[in-house]
């Protein structure tokens, strides 16, 4: 038996030195394609992550001119068909690390065509393009339209108190019919959100629209003597507070652009100096509140007079019966006791309050020339204010 065990460990002598032999053959006949497979993987891990930033980097900039669409910061129009940015004389729009370029398209069906195009700029040649991304967008914009609030004289999103004395000639709006109180007498239909919808302009909507109309325009200070005078201004941009005032005899402030100002407004009462505001069809756009007290001032003109705060409205009337002006307070609230017949819309976000013995007649805005976003423009070679838009398709353009 020893001798049999003897003589199989020796004929197993070497075996070991075949295993390695084995291992170190397959290990080196796989080695270099593993290598190479882990080299590929690095690569196209490098490729794949540079790829998605390019993606993010055009996406952000689809979103730019997005922004730049509903904001009016973009010159493309039916006669302005295209624009790219940024210009050559313009500092590069850097996202991710990407040098983005944008092209917006206007479209003959009213939509947007948004190109975006991400690049990667080899870090030793600013000049070779190592690869680039696309996004391809459709965008279709729904514009400003507040026209159906000035279909009515009276309009409240909240509540509208109607004092005795008190006639409207025209439809009545709010959201719910509970919420008016009525001792007067009213010629129009009440209507409430069951019957009729009202969209709500809101401040982030029309102060960009009014600031438009005043960019580069003059500040005015924060008090103008019409000194007796009769003087066309505007456009004005008051950053402040601002009073208005005569010190002098009877005189006219004719609007002849907007009037915006960033605090309260206040037409100041001083003595028997009589002047009027002839709003000229042009707007006074305030973020504070308007007080128009009882005493000396007078109103003629088609125009706006929109504050975000609170309105007192108490002038003289002095338009003619086929001008229209709306009063508007866009979060706060209208107290009415103007001197003589109005003619227009009264529109308060919280409250409009008519005191007794008021007549507001309503007539059709349309053609009165009034500065409001009404979903048209009197340009054809324009764009109405955008309210928002809607992206039909987005698709991913390699390079």
């Amino acid at each position: 038996m020893k001798n049999v065990v003897k003589k199989l460990q020796r004929g197993e002598q070497g075996a070991a030195l075949i295993l390695v032999l084995v291992v170190l053959l397959v290990g080196g006949l796989i080695a270099g394609g593993l290598l190479q497979h882990m080299g590929a993987g690095l690569l196209s891990g490098e490729v794949y992550a540079r790829r998605t930033a390019e993606l993010y980097a055009a996406d952000a900039g689809v979103e730019d001119a997005i922004w730049k669409i509903q904001h009016g910061e973009t010159l493309v129009c039916p006669a302005t068909r295209s624009q790219t940015y940024p210009s050559s004389s313009d500092p590069p729009m850097i996202i991710n690390g990407k040098s983005v370029h944008v092209t917006i398209e206007y479209q003959d069906d009213g939509t947007f065509k948004i190109t975006s195009t991400a690049v990667s700029i080899d870090d030793s040649n600013t000049a070779a393009i190592v690869s680039s991304s696309g996004v391809e967008a459709y965008v279709s914009p729904s514009f400003m339209n507040f026209s159906s609030l000035l279909e009515n004289a009276i309009v409240s999103n909240s509540t509208i108190t109607i004092q005795p004395g008190n006639v409207v000639n025209g439809d009545v709006w709010l959201p719910d019919t509970d919420d008016l109180t009525n001792r007067g007498a009213i010629n129009g239909t009440v209507k409430d959100s069951s019957s009729v919808t009202i969209v709500w302009p809101t401040y982030e909507q029309l102060s960009p629209y009014y600031l438009d109309d005043v960019g580069g325009a003059p500040d005015p200070g924060s008090y103008y003597d019409i000194a007796g005078q009769t003087n066309t201004e505007g456009p004005w941009y008051r950053n402040g507070g601002l009073v208005i005032d005569n010190t002098g005899d009877s005189a006219t402030l004719v609007l002849g652009g907007t009037i915006y100002v960033t605090d309260d407004l206040l037409f100041q009462q001083a003595g028997s100096h009589e002047y009027t505001i002839d709003l000229n069809e042009h707007t006074i756009f305030v973020e504070g509140s308007i007080d128009f007290p009882s005493a000396h001032v007078s109103i003629c003109g088609s125009g706006c007079i929109i504050a975000t705060g609170n309105i007192n409205f108490q002038p003289s009337i002095s338009s003619e019966g086929d001008e229209f002006v709306l009063v508007m307070s866009i979060s706060g609230e209208v107290e009415f006791h103007p001197s003589g017949d109005f003619t227009g819309c009264v529109a308060g976000n919280v409250d409009v309050q008519l005191q007794p013995g008021n007549t507001i007649n309503w007539i059709s805005p349309e053609g009165k020339g009034l500065d409001f976003p009404m979903g048209e423009s009197d340009d054809p070679n324009e764009l109405p204010p955008i309210a928002d838009t809607r992206i039909e398709s987005w698709e991913i353009k390699q390079q």
